[in-house]
């Protein structure tokens, strides 16, 4: 695999990443999304530790709490000290859990909703990140677009991640990395949003909202001019075009020139939002980038 930085104009920084495979599954998309997330999230300062890490604390705590409401206290420790100790232990517990539970269920729902979003997708044109007050107005944009390649088999809810899907999140944290992602300054709590581009046919109401008329352009980043903080971030994964598509130069033209299935460019191609938020949590210490 390799991955290349491009430079598209003012302010815009393009990443392609490579892989020797003929294509992604549901689940390999998801990972690769997943763990992009994670890295977005952590690099500013809206989690105060690695998703996975969160995700470990947050079980933990939440089977330690059970244990302990279950738990009866022997003759030799129902003194008043062994009492105070367990009890304080107990609220502890309950506090780590309530300050992350708001958070980790947003981010559940966000993820369980993509799950199900790939699962029903027709194809997988790409998916966008974006951080600040509303998806009209960023501060952040990250976008990944898929190309060449097949992209709908699978399901996104297998929860084990291939040696592909490792080695592609790593290449494009590293790339995100080396263009400068997570590097300004702490900004307090923000929102991020998901959004999925597909044909028109997708239907998924409960989580998805078709967003026909959205598309990045200087008038949604008012303060473009004064600051690349706001300049969106693209990775174009890129899968090798099977033989028989190379042996077909024609055909080659056209899937070079599209994202993802080729012949979704006859189709009606749009981005549909996701209804659940990730509000980051509050921090008074920024996490040095």
């Amino acid at each position: 695999m390799e991955s290349r930085g491009k430079g598209g104009g003012v302010g815009l920084r393009v990443t392609e990443i490579e892989t020797a495979a003929d294509g992604l599954g549901r689940s390999e998309i998801f990972h690769i999304v997943k763990e992009i997330l994670g890295f977005v999230l952590y690099m500013h300062h809206q989690i105060p530790s690695i998703l996975q890490h969160l995700e470990n604390e947050y079980d933990t705590l939440k089977e330690e709490h059970k244990s302990l409401e279950e738990t009866v206290l022997k003759p030799i420790e129902s003194k008043p000290s062994f009492q105070r100790k367990h009890n304080l232990r107990k609220r502890e517990v309950k506090q780590g859990i309530k300050r992350l539970e708001k958070l980790m269920n947003s981010i559940s729902s966000l993820l369980s909703a993509l799950q199900g979003a790939l699962d029903e997708m027709p194809n997988i044109q790409g998916v966008t990140m974006v951080l600040g007050a509303s998806p009209l107005r960023p501060q952040h944009v990250y976008q990944m677009l898929f190309f060449h390649g097949k992209f709908d088999y699978g399901s996104a809810k297998d929860s084990t991640k291939s040696k592909v899907a490792e080695a592609l999140s790593r290449k494009a944290i590293r790339a995100l990395i080396s263009s400068g992602a997570g590097s300004s300054s702490y900004a307090g709590p923000s929102k991020l949003f998901l959004l999925v581009k597909s044909t028109s046919t997708f239907n998924l109401p409960l989580h998805f909202l078709p967003k026909r008329d959205f598309h990045y352009s200087k008038k949604n980043f008012p303060h473009f001019v004064a600051t690349l903080q706001i300049a969106p971030f693209n990775l174009n994964i890129k899968c090798k075009i099977p033989d028989r598509v190379i042996n077909d130069s024609q055909h080659t033209s056209k899937v070079a020139s599209s994202s993802c299935l080729s012949d979704s460019t006859l189709n009606d191609v749009i981005w549909f939002q996701c209804r659940h938020i990730i509000k980051g949590l509050a921090s008074k210490t920024p996490i040095e980038c």
